[in-house]
């Protein structure tokens, strides 16, 4: 069963109590991606789920949020991907 999605108001109000951020500062979060899963825009109201957190951008990444860095190609694999793209050439 997917996730319950919440209204930014309702989300602030649940993890910040009554210091909520105001309704402007949490539509900027939403723009800037600062919440994460992100928030989906439907019409003009912004939804978050129920496990949405805010992201400090001036902080690092938590790791569990960090892309996997792909691993350097060895040489041999890189010797065949560029043979292959002269055979496509």
């Amino acid at each position: 069963m997917p996730e319950k999605l919440l209204t930014l108001e309702r989300w602030a109000e649940a993890v910040y109590g009554e210091s909520a951020p105001s309704l402007a500062t949490l539509r900027r979060w939403a723009r800037e991606c600062r919440i994460y899963p992100p928030a989906e825009k439907h019409g003009r109201t912004y939804f978050v789920s129920e496990s949405a957190r805010y992201l400090d951008p001036s902080k690092p990444l938590p790791a569990s949020l960090r892309p996997e860095k792909a691993r350097p190609l060895s040489l041999v694999e890189r010797i065949r991907q560029e043979e292959a793209g002269r055979k496509r050439r």
